[in-house]
This record gives C-alpha cells, structure tokens and sequence, in this order.
C-alpha cells in the first residue's frame, strides 16, 4: 500500500494568520484553490485505488480538486472520516496563530504540544489517527481482496535509492495507492506517530526539525505500508517513509 497524505489548501483564514481547527469550516481561497489545482495536475498519472478525506470543507475541496484532475480515477469515491478533521485548539480556535504561540509560551510549554482549554491534546489525536488507520486498511481489504495473500509481501524497496524529485517517486511495484486529504496540525501528529511509536525510519536527508514540523498547504508526504494478513485480520508489518513535506507541485 502507498499512501499519499495531503494537507488542505490555503483559506483566507491561513492567510490573515487566524486558528481554524474544527469550529471554522473554511472553504478554499482563491490561492488554495489554485495549490489544490497545482497538486492534481503533479498527479494527475497516478493511479489512485482509493481516497480518504477529512468531512471539513477546506479538505474535501483539495481531494475533490486533485481527483478531478486525475486522468485515470476522476470519478473514485471519495470517503469522508471525520477521524481526519483537525486537531480541536479549543478556546483559541478563532483567535490568532500568534495568540495561541503566547500562550504556550505563558505555560512554559513548546507549541506542538500545548493545548489549549477545551481543546484536544496530542495523545487524544492519535487515537483518531489509529481509529483512521484501522478503517483505511479494512476498507482497503475488502475493495482489493484480489491483491491480498496471507502472510506477507514483499515490495522492493524504493526509500534507499536517490528519489528524482518526481510525481511516481516510490509509486513502482506498489499496488494499491491511496490518497489521503487532511489538516496540518493533524498530520504533523501523524509524523510523530509514524516515526516515535511506529518506529518508522526517516528518510535520507531528513533532520529533526523537519520531521515535526507543520506541513505547509498541499504538503504531501508519501509512505510505503506493508501489510500482515492472517486468517482475515490485518496488522501494520512495517513502514517506510518515502518522504514528508514536498510540494514539488508548487515549484513545477
């Protein structure tokens, strides 16, 4: 399994600096609309087997965007999980970015894992995560049953040679690809769960920094996920990690 994750496009909140979260349903601006656009065109050769999306306006636009452009599955189901909705911030949803940067400050605490009143904490978060997973690989089962063994299978493994910095980077022997449409908060827990309870390897080249970092609008991060079957249960094997926060999309 593939799996390409996306974060939504621009809204005009992203633009004048103001926390959405769940509570601010925003749709795309005009420059999101545009990076969303940008997305499904780098994409557009990609055989998508299925597509999972946040059920907030701003995500579903960005999926619905990227699979109409998409040359071979423009008309593939999109399925809303509201496991994929942003991280709740609470009281602070509404209110400036930098209000909320204050604040964890005044808690003697590091952004990423300051939560606000009312809000959701990390641990919180990667439940929905683990919720999500464990819808998206039974969902997957059941659409490719054909594509399934028991044990496992192996994929040669793409993450050890030098990626090109195209659209079909570590695409090659990989059956099923499915897209991924979420938010930036959440996706940036996402990483930390892959990489410190999975133990997922960081790619070449990747720092620290990098690695926890909250994804841009249209960043894509690209996962190879091997899967176990064993007497119809499914288990996570293993994980690699392809590469995180590329918006190549935006430069080409």
């Amino acid at each position: 399994l593939l799996l390409f994750s996306f974060t939504s496009g621009e809204t005009q909140c992203n633009k004048d600096g103001l926390l959405q979260g769940q509570k601010i349903d925003s749709p795309l601006s005009e420059i999101g609309i545009r990076q969303s656009e940008a997305a499904g065109q780098y994409l557009r050769d990609v055989k998508f087997t299925n597509v999972f999306v946040s059920n907030m306006k701003r995500a579903k636009q960005t999926a619905e965007i990227i699979v109409r452009n998409n040359r071979t599955c423009h008309d593939i189901e999109l399925v809303a999980d509201p496991s994929l909705k942003e991280r709740s911030f609470g009281i602070a949803e509404g209110g400036r970015v930098i209000e909320m940067k204050n604040m964890a400050k005044a808690a003697g605490q590091p952004l990423p894992e300051f939560t606000p009143p009312e809000g959701e904490t990390m641990e919180q978060v990667k439940v929905r995560i683990k919720d999500f997973l464990e819808v998206m690989f039974q969902r997957i089962a059941s659409d490719h049953q054909d594509k399934i063994q028991d044990g496992e299978t192996s994929i040669p493994d793409e993450t050890d040679r030098a990626l090109a910095g195209l659209p079909d980077d570590g695409v090659l022997n990989v059956p099923v690809h499915a897209l991924v449409v979420g938010h930036g908060a959440y996706m940036s827990i996402a990483m930390r769960y892959f990489f410190e309870d999975v133990k997922c390897p960081m790619p070449r080249g990747l720092d620290a920094a990098q690695q926890y970092s909250i994804c841009p609008n249209t960043g894509m991060c690209r996962f190879i996920i091997t899967l176990k079957c064993s007497n119809a249960d499914l288990a996570l094997s293993d994980l690699k990690c392809v590469f995180i926060n590329r918006r190549d999309h935006i430069k080409s």
